[in-house]
């Protein structure tokens, strides 16, 4: 039996709980709008924030959110489609190109915390999606400044990414790996960076300096979520911190991990990311 408090319960938990089955067939729009607004929780970055600390819903994805890593000054770009501020003079195919090999257009790199490392595994479907979706949007006039990086941005992160194969949703372990890794990226905050590159051996050790998004100025350490971490949590427990936001103590997560955008995440999803994490290599943190 799960003994939570009713009101500890958002709207996606409540619909994991009644047995909710996974999504319906999607166009692509529609599954670029679940990619883009739930899973990757585009807007915690690329959308600026108002009073509060929250992220301003008239301003979506208008980029001009500020806040400062162990690498930089980081601004959160407009990905609009807005022509002269944006990337509506991308075409679909620039737009899975910059996901997947992190360059514009133009051949600039694109640094962190854009999780190109992950991204490179997006399905040609997913990719697609995402850029179909970003495409349909509403354009916002919005120009923002640049990032400002403490470290060198590589030439490149690695061989050019032109296919990648949609995953087996039926082995949940898998599909789990490729949900927590290229969609929501989870592994890109609960893994070290050391000298600017995810440390893979430590994946999901977490321990990484980050922005408290609900604080403004102040730090938060991202979890050990491997099971040296949260071994003892319950899958319920595991579940009611990405959906919820709420450790199993009740204590409130930071607002870096955008709970507010998982809690529409489907049951089908949210149990394969949990399978997924009970199957990392324990490590401990430092």
């Amino acid at each position: 039996m799960l003994r939570w408090r009713a009101g500890a319960i958002g709207a996606g938990l409540l619909a994991l709980l009644a047995g909710a089955v996974g999504a319906p067939a999607q166009t692509y729009r529609e599954r670029g709008a679940y990619l883009v607004t739930t899973l990757g929780a585009c807007g915690n970055c690329h959308t600026p924030r108002i009073a509060g600390n929250v992220p301003d819903p008239a301003m979506a994805l208008a980029g001009g959110f500020e806040f400062d890593l162990d690498i930089g000054h980081v601004v959160g770009p407009n990905i609009t489609p807005d022509a002269s501020t944006g990337i509506g003079q991308w075409s679909d195919g620039q737009i899975v190109y910059a996901l997947r090999n992190g360059k514009r257009p133009d051949g600039k790199i694109i640094g962190p915390p854009m999780p190109i490392e992950m991204y490179r595994g997006l399905s040609d479907r997913d990719a697609e999606a995402i850029a179909v979706y970003l495409k349909s949007l509403a354009p916002i006039r919005h120009a923002v400044a640049r990032s400002q990086y403490k470290i060198p941005l590589p030439p490149a992160y690695g061989p050019i990414v032109d296919h990648v194969e949609e995953p087996d949703r039926k082995d949940k372990v898998a599909y789990g790996a490729y949900l927590a890794g290229p969609v929501a990226h989870c592994m890109e905050c609960h893994t070290p960076r050391p000298e600017g590159r995810l440390d893979l051996a430590r994946l999901g050790a977490g321990g990484r300096e980050l922005p408290d998004f609900g604080n403004s100025g102040a730090i938060t350490i991202s979890r050990n979520i491997t099971p040296d971490g949260i071994g003892q949590w319950s899958d319920a427990d595991v579940k009611r911190a990405i959906l919820v936001g709420e450790r199993p103590d009740g204590t409130k997560l930071s607002r870096v991990m955008p709970f507010a955008s998982y809690n529409k995440m489907t049951s089908d999803d949210v149990n394969a990311i949990v399978d997924y994490l009970r199957t990392l290599k324990p490590v401990k943190s430092e």
